[in-house]
């Protein structure tokens, strides 16, 4: 009898473990499984929250089909106390382990709202962007330039919410000047500039921060981004350029890139200064001549005066041999690039051609051409104009 007794508690037990083994099968097949989420949502994860909580929140919106099973998977990948706090995309169709793995990996929070803080040459302005689920695309819900008008009220709103991003976006082309009078117009950075970086060693790139950060530490990781970028062009670039130094690399660039706002033709502008500096020809640009009148300090709403052109200053490359002595502005990768590996071309001149580029010539003769082609597209546009 005791043997019987025996052999059906081990059948017994052997059936259990079965059961529980096929469950912990099912359980993690749930776990790893398309999720039942058929639109993309914002998951807000306040600070002190915990995954029980979170699990709830995500059941209620249709995101995970068992809140238990979303909380022993989190338990079992050790992930359940990694918990951060934020604003999280969930993408359509997210299983419950990609879930626990995004409200866990930690970094900035990827929806919900952010602020933009654009430095552009001619102004700087702050726009308050949300992200729609639905479409994972940010649209613009207020705007405004610092210091002129009033503030949006959504901005206020949107300050007080701990969950937003805040970035800070510099334009290619500004000055270094531009940069640090912009930062010190916003109002959730801190800290005093008591100099202006060197013009061209600011990298023109997307910057994320927080609110109280440095201003002083923020212009620093600018430079040190330009710094690196510089490295690795000077070190790719083409051979025989004439061009001795990083330094002088980083002039080019500068003019380059504001000759030009056409991405495709940066490395023709840039084959027509390196074959005019070949041939010990004036760049004769106008950037350069304008950055000697304004210092980098704003913008030159009105063009240029003959006396301008004519007159001597370190930047006026109708009068001065070779390049400048400084850069213009701040050039981004594509122009440092296309200066250092410029397009092989015949080029000596170019000239806007109406469409927002330019008309490129080897000879005088067919550079006079295009300019008068020109001063036909302009007297028309200025006679529709009045």
């Amino acid at each position: 009898m005791w043997r019987n007794i025996a052999s059906n508690a081990l059948t017994l037990f052997v059936v259990v473990l079965i059961a529980v083994g096929g469950l912990i099968a099912w359980g993690k097949a749930q776990y790893t499984a398309e999720g039942p989420l058929e639109q993309a949502i914002c998951l807000r994860v306040d600070a002190g929250s915990n995954m029980r909580r979170v699990a709830n929140e995500l059941a209620g919106d249709g995101a995970v089909s068992s809140p238990s099973i979303f909380r022993m998977g989190a338990e079992y990948s050790d992930k359940a106390g990694l918990l951060k706090a934020g604003a999280f995309l969930v993408p359509e169709g997210a299983s419950m382990a990609e879930i626990v793995e995004i409200v866990t990996r930690g970094g900035a929070s990827t929806c919900g709202t952010e602020v933009v803080y654009r430095i552009g040459v001619r102004q700087a302005e702050i726009r308050v962007r949300e992200l729609d689920p639905a479409t994972e695309r940010f649209a613009d819900v207020a705007e405004f330039v610092p210091g002129i008008g009033e503030v949006p009220p959504k901005y206020t709103q949107v300050r007080e919410d701990r969950n937003t991003r805040y970035r800070i976006a510099l334009a290619e082309g500004v000055t270094s000047w531009q940069v640090v009078e912009a930062l010190k117009a916003v109002d959730f950075l801190e800290g005093e500039v008591t100099e202006v970086p060197a013009e061209g060693t600011l990298a023109p790139e997307a910057f994320e921060v927080t609110v109280g950060a440095g201003r002083t530490e923020l212009l620093a990781q600018m430079e040190a981004l330009q710094s690196a970028r510089l490295a690795e062009a000077w070190a790719n670039r083409a051979d025989e350029l004439p061009i001795d130094t990083p330094e002088e690399a980083l002039i080019l660039a500068s003019i380059v890139e504001k000759e030009t706002g056409v991405p495709e033709e940066r490395g023709q502008v840039a084959s027509v200064f390196v074959n005019r500096l070949r041939q010990g020809m004036r760049l004769q640009t106008d950037p350069t001549v304008i950055y000697g009148v304004t210092n980098g300090q704003g913008v030159l709403d009105r063009g240029l005066r003959q006396s301008e052109l004519r007159k001597e200053t370190p930047y006026n490359t109708y009068v001065i041999d070779g390049l400048p002595p400084t850069p213009i502005a701040n050039p981004g990768m594509a122009s440092i690039e296309a200066a250092l590996n410029p397009e092989r071309t015949p080029y000596l001149f170019f000239v806007a051609d109406g469409s927002g580029g330019h008309a490129f010539a080897e000879t005088l003769e067919q550079h006079n051409a295009n300019v008068a082609k020109w001063r036909v597209i302009e007297a028309e546009a200025a006679k529709e104009a009045n």
